[in-house]
């Protein structure tokens, strides 16, 4: 752990992740898995690919986290329409009303917040979804030349409809990897759809309540960095990554069902993850256990089936299942 922590505020930092989920479990009822993995996320500095049936709550969902982490919200519906400068902006002429002289301005998208969402970002057209490429790796947008930083934290949660395909543009490969996690938004069980339904029809919607401010996240994306984690579960998380990939594993169900492994920014993520994880349960290290639960997010979008495994109906968790029960810690 670096010297530049203290007991003091680190007990202060995870109190305020501990208040996060509070103040999103009031406005969220159940989905506690997918809270947690939306505040790894954000915690991690990642982006998140949401998927889930209409009227699951995804878009509350990101409402109530930039509400609760006092950050700028914007959410984009994505359409075949859409244009790459609806997303990230464009230049406008404008003419000085004194000197009469005319120049471009550049006017900025949506895209310039804090917390963006890209609603059905399969919908549009790969133009329109490259745009967010660079803003998304770089944090930043170039337009005309000149390069335009974006905003810190920047966050990015994209939803997927995982039944209509009429109309869709599959996420190419190069995008999906750039999704720290993929988050699969379930059904609720009866109870909890009980409680929503009664919630949302009795009185009106209250906002979450402010559980950290922007210097807060900030500070605590800092730390996440500076979790420890053993030289041994780094190998484990880059082996588990390496058996993904059909031509060098070992393990007997990825070479049947697997037709292309994942890349280093895999393991990147696993350990990235893995360290919000620890510190998301009140720890300072990484364990075996945080990297076991974060292999399906991870690798979900980033392991590809091959034919045979579609046609089996072989799911990715059934895959990964094996591969973590096969692959053990040196």
């Amino acid at each position: 752990m670096n010297t530049q922590w203290n007991e003091q505020e680190i007990a202060a930092l995870t109190d305020k992740v501990a208040a996060l989920r509070a103040s999103m479990g009031q406005v969220i009822v159940g989905q506690a898995d997918v809270i947690e993995s939306l505040i790894i996320c954000l915690l991690a500095g990642g982006h998140a690919l949401v998927e889930g049936v209409p009227g699951l709550g995804k878009t509350l969902l990101v409402k109530s986290l930039a509400q609760a982490t006092d950050m700028q919200f914007r959410r984009v519906q994505f359409t075949p329409d859409l244009m790459p400068s609806d997303i990230v902006g464009t230049e406008i002429l404008e003419e000085d009303t004194a000197t009469r002289k005319r120049e471009f301005r550049f006017q900025q998208g949506p895209v310039f917040t804090q917390v963006l969402l890209a609603d059905e970002i399969n919908r549009a057209p790969p133009k329109t979804q490259s745009a967010l490429l660079e803003a998304m790796q770089e944090r930043a947008v170039t337009f005309a030349g000149q390069t335009h930083r974006l905003p810190r934290p920047f966050f990015v949660l994209a939803t997927q409809n995982p039944i209509e395909q009429a109309g869709t543009y599959p996420l190419p490969e190069a995008q999906l990897d750039r999704f720290l996690l993929r988050i699969d938004v379930g059904y609720p069980s009866e109870d909890e759809e009980i409680a929503m339904v009664s919630t949302t029809t009795h009185g009106a919607l209250h906002d979450a309540p402010a559980a950290m401010d922007v210097a807060a996240l900030l500070r605590l994306q800092a730390l996440v960095r500076d979790i420890e984690i053993g030289e041994h579960l780094v190998r484990y998380a880059t082996r588990l990554v390496r058996a993904t990939r059909p031509r060098e594993t070992l393990v007997d169900a990825v070479k049947k069902h697997v037709g292309w492994g994942a890349g280093p920014r895999a393991g990147q993520a696993l350990v990235l993850a893995s360290k919000a994880r620890a510190l998301m349960h009140g720890r300072l290290a990484v364990t075996r256990e945080d990297i076991g639960a974060l292999l399906l997010p991870v690798l979900a979008h980033r392991v590809l089936r091959n034919f045979e495994a579609e046609a089996d109906g072989i799911a990715m968790a059934d895959i990964l299942a094996h591969l973590l029960d096969q692959i053990k810690p040196a």
